[in-house]
């Protein structure tokens, strides 16, 4: 693979160098915690400035030895979420099932065996560097469990294509059975308009992540959900209505216009800023007719404001 020397061509470093700052690379990291959706907290794990640097010089040498599955919709460029919304949004009945602690469940041990399967190879050398370079030590205690970071640049690519030859597999069964499948991170989505032919999909899962990701990764029981047209039907954050659409849903959408009547009258505080952009983009993504709406009750100053970063 040769990712030393890419590395130092790229960064402008010896080797001396590069291997100097990786040997404490897994401990540069800043911890902190962000609320979940529903419930608890996530641990984020931020690398230093540098090693961020250094991760995403090595995704550009990596991303020339592995691939990512056409069915991952997230971290891909030109995809995203409105994407993986809208081939679902025709089906009648709809899968939802959710991977338990994704990320930490990719270490650097599954990431090998996984480079091996995908007839990848990696020297003893490069081993050790890239695990220094892409693996995050939770604990401070050397010689402790290494897994992938939320909060590192070069995790969204590792865990993508540690995923390939489960998607594949999984997306080759789905399609003998009329059944659409997407994966959004650690969101799978499996939908059809054949009756009752999602009811052995769970089973086929947990099959395929023993055969295929050799049992690294678990699915989180609690978050698989089934669903029709006789009911809300969400996928990754996105309502579809009963007429095949795309929704932000009537909770979100007044949520959002809550937020800009806020700022209209100056009561919008700096840190929900970024945050009611982040909505705008979503919304606009998602429903632009909405933004239209919000337009028209909030004038096109004040949403042009909060398009173009006026605080």
């Amino acid at each position: 693979m040769q990712v030393e020397q890419f590395l130092c061509s790229e960064l402008s470093v010896t080797p001396d160098a590069l291997n100097r700052f990786l040997s404490a690379a897994p401990n540069k990291y800043k911890i902190y915690a962000i609320p979940k959706r529903t419930s608890g907290k996530r641990i984020i794990a931020q690398p230093s400035n540098q090693l961020k640097i250094y991760q995403r010089s090595a995704i550009k040498h990596l991303e020339l030895f592995f691939d990512i599955h056409p069915c991952a919709y997230a971290y891909r460029k030109g995809v995203g979420i409105s994407d993986n919304a809208q081939y679902h949004q025709n089906s009648r009945y709809l899968l939802k099932m959710d991977f338990q602690n994704f990320f930490h469940s990719i270490t650097d041990t599954f990431f090998f065996v996984m480079s091996e399967k995908l007839q990848v190879d990696i020297s003893e050398d490069e081993r050790l560097l890239l695990t220094r370079l892409l693996f995050w030590r939770p604990s401070k205690r050397s010689g402790g469990k290494l897994v992938l970071s939320i909060g590192a640049p070069s995790s969204p690519f590792v865990s993508n294509c540690m995923l390939y030859l489960f998607d594949e597999a999984l997306n080759a069964e789905c399609k003998k059975q009329g059944v659409k499948y997407t994966r959004y991170a650690d969101d799978l989505t499996f939908s059809t308009n054949v009756k009752g032919a999602l009811f052995e999909t769970p089973a086929l899962v947990k099959r395929l992540l023993l055969s295929e990701l050799e049992g690294y990764i678990s699915v989180n029981e609690a978050k698989t959900v089934f669903a029709s047209k006789a009911h809300n039907r969400h996928v990754t954050g996105v309502t579809l209505t009963n007429d095949d659409k795309l929704s932000l849903g009537r909770q979100r959408k007044r949520y959002i216009s809550s937020l800009i009547y806020k700022y209209s009258i100056g009561q919008l505080h700096e840190e929900d800023f970024a945050h009611l952009q982040g909505l705008l983009a979503f919304a606009f993504d998602i429903e632009p007719d909405f933004i239209g709406r919000m337009r028209s009750k909030y004038t096109e100053s004040v949403v042009n404001e909060l398009f173009k970063g006026a605080v």
